[in-house]
């Protein structure tokens, strides 16, 4: 399971020129899953997405976490994290989940933050064209990975 984070002031997602998910302060989260990924990886990516301590403290230090601030969460789909580039110039995407897989993995990631997390959790529709906005803030990015566990 990959997860790109973005520290954000605000973000939305469109569908079709509708609104479907807007956040203010928080996190913007592109959510990819590939095969083994199970329950395990998406409590321990919730988990670690709600106590990351990115926001800056009175002294200007990243020493607060989207629990502390009461963030807001924006959860995007994003099979493409998974696509490899290595060869060629068209991605492959054979490691993401397919989403018979991938769809019941990503409604279990919004329940586990619905659970943890602080404030609002909004998210994008699986599968479908987004348009995705933000306001980075700092800016600050960063991509977290689960791998799942072997046999």
């Amino acid at each position: 399971m990959k997860v790109v984070l973005q520290r954000v002031r605000e973000a939305s997602v469109d569908v079709g020129g509708k609104t479907v998910g807007r956040i203010g302060r928080g996190h913007l989260l592109l959510v990819g899953f590939t095969a083994g990924d199970g329950e395990n990886e998406v409590h321990w990516m919730a988990e670690k997405v709600v106590g990351l301590r990115v926001f800056n403290d009175a002294e200007g230090k990243m020493n607060l976490s989207l629990e502390d601030v009461g963030g807001d969460l924006l959860v995007v789909s994003q099979f493409t994290l998974y696509g490899d580039a290595r060869k060629g110039r068209r991605p492959s995407f054979v490691h993401a989940a397919h989403p018979d897989v991938a769809v019941p993995l990503y409604e279990r990631f919004l329940d586990a933050l619905r659970q943890l997390a602080p404030a609002r959790v909004e998210a994008g529709i699986f599968g479908a064209e987004m348009q995705v906005a933000l306001v980075n803030d700092g800016p600050v990015t960063l991509t977290l990975e689960k791998i799942p566990a072997g046999p």
